[in-house]
C-alpha cells in the first residue's frame, strides 16, 4: 500500500520527530511508514489522516 505521508508532512514543513509525537509513536516507525516499508494498524492509519485533517482513503491508496 502507497501513502502521501511525506507529502503531507513537507507540506506542512513538520520534522518526523513532531509527526511522531502527534501521532503517539516512534519516529522510526513514521520513517518506516514514509518509505512504505509497511502498512500502519488501522488504529494508526486514522490518527494519521486525523492529524493531517484528511480522510485515511485520500492518505493511503493501491498501486
Amino acid at each position: 500500500m502507497k501513502n502521501k505521508i511525506y507529502e503531507q508532512r513537507v507540506l506542512r514543513k513538520w520534522s518526523q520527530q513532531k509527526l511522531a509525537t502527534l501521532c503517539g509513536v516512534s519516529r522510526q516507525t513514521i520513517n518506516a511508514l514514509e518509505k512504505q516499508k509497511y502498512s500502519p494498524s488501522l488504529e494508526l492509519a486514522f490518527k494519521l489522516a486525523n492529524v493531517f485533517n484528511t480522510t485515511v482513503e485520500a492518505l493511503f491508496y493501491q498501486n
